[in-house]
């Protein structure tokens, strides 16, 4: 029993290791490229989305204010500005304006390698 899983484990590794043993040098000549580098630094900041399935959007940045509406996942929405956890916006789909919480709703990150 113990030979066979030796066997077993001595053939995956083998084949895991076939594909980096036969792959071919790499050569000297330049690679052609036609993707220009930009900043990311210089590009838009990404949208804000909804987290949850829906989001209520409130009258004040408060729990305890009147509820105005609700953010679907599928509405895209503007920021206005933050305060605190909360986040003033606009619907774009409904045109309702009001505040939501940061806690359900996140902007997207982008990754800068320059």
């Amino acid at each position: 029993m113990r030979s066979t899983r030796i066997a077993i484990s001595a053939a995956i590794l083998g084949a895991l290791a076939l594909p980096v043993l036969s792959a071919p040098t790499a050569s000297a000549a330049p690679i052609a490229t036609t993707a220009q580098a930009t900043s990311c630094s210089s590009l838009p900041p990404l949208p804000y989305k909804v987290h949850t399935d829906a989001v209520i959007i409130r009258s004040k940045a408060t729990t305890n204010s009147t509820a105005l509406g609700v953010l679907y996942k599928s509405h895209t929405f503007t920021v206005q500005k933050k305060s605190g956890n909360w986040l003033s916006i606009t619907d774009k789909t409904t045109g309702v304006k009001g505040w939501v919480s940061g806690t359900y709703v996140y902007r997207d990150v982008r990754m800068c390698l320059d």
